[in-house]
């Protein structure tokens, strides 16, 4: 009787529809949202795990200790590309990351906003730019007419690296307060005084963070080493970055191709390792994010 005589409005009651069927589109967006993780974090698991089981069991001292064993002979170890892999990727750190806080204090400090937002925009396009496209040019560049280098293999890397490096160096910096420099400014400090003593300072956690991310990246990169430093055949170990080395990377294309099933033991160990070093250098770059983030903060 009582609802008879007072009837629900109409828009009251669209109202309440609505308010329905934004919460069961609200739920059923939660839902996707959480099986998409879940199916990307199964994936990461899957594959770990795969390379855990077929890798660990051909993990051993004579592995790491050893060079390849000669052509047609089984065993042996991949000593030689551990260390042409430590140098390849020093090299090309040592190349990329000076250069690549420089371009980010240009853009972030001193350049006008019209450049800084090209420069970044170029930074972008370069870091979306497929690696194989990388190691074709630097191979035109370095390699034809000579011979395949660890030189050629390292500036590769470094071009990867770079962009990486510069974009990750140019969001910490935009991350350091304005305040810190208009004091110092205030205080009478030049320009660059204040970019060495105040700005670098503070966010140097956040420029180490992207330095060991930009290493993450490049250390499993086959196609530029493919061009420029790939060596198929047997060889001892060599710290001579004018002559091609053998990496890690390019080991493991060669024995996942070989028939012999000891190789591909091997090659699943050479992945594991590569995995672990990978994992290891995620979980150092994200514990110095913490810090950086905050330091900035506080």
């Amino acid at each position: 009787m009582e609802a008879a005589l007072h009837p629900i409005p109409p828009h009251l009651a669209g109202a309440g529809a609505g308010r329905r069927r934004r919460r069961a589109v609200n739920r059923l967006v939660e839902v996707l949202s959480m099986l998409a993780a879940v199916a990307a974090v199964a994936v990461l698991l899957l594959v770990v795990i795969s390379v855990l089981v077929k890798g660990l069991p051909a993990i051993n001292l004579d592995l790491l200790t050893h060079d390849p064993a000669p052509f047609g002979q089984s065993g042996g170890g991949i000593a030689n590309s551990l260390v042409g892999s430590a140098i390849l990727i020093a090299l090309a750190t040592a190349m990329s990351v000076p250069i690549g806080i420089l371009i980010a204090i240009y853009t972030s400090e001193f350049a006008p906003p019209g450049l800084s937002g090209a420069i970044r925009f170029a930074l972008d396009i370069l870091n979306g730019v497929p690696t194989i496209i990388t190691g074709i040019f630097v191979f035109g560049l370095l390699v034809v007419g000579h011979q395949q280098s660890g030189w050629a293999g390292a500036i590769a890397l470094a071009i990867v690296e770079l962009p990486i490096v510069a974009r990750a160096a140019q969001e910490v910096l935009d991350l350091v307060p304005r305040a810190l420099q208009e004091a110092a400014l205030a205080l009478g400090l030049r320009r660059w005084r204040v970019v060495l003593r105040v700005v670098l300072p503070t966010a140097a956690g956040g420029l180490l963070t992207g330095a060991v991310l930009g290493v993450a990246r490049v250390a499993g990169e086959t196609a530029p080493l493919l061009f420029t430093s790939s060596i198929f055949s047997n060889v001892g170990l060599t710290t001579n970055p004018g002559a091609p080395m053998p990496n890690i990377p390019v080991t493991i294309f060669s024995l996942s191709e070989s028939p012999s099933p000891a190789d591909h033991a091997q090659a699943w160990a050479a992945a594991l390792l590569l995995i672990l070093f990978v994992l290891a250098l995620s979980v150092t770059a994200r514990t110095f994010h913490e810090r950086s983030r905050r330091r900035i903060r506080g």
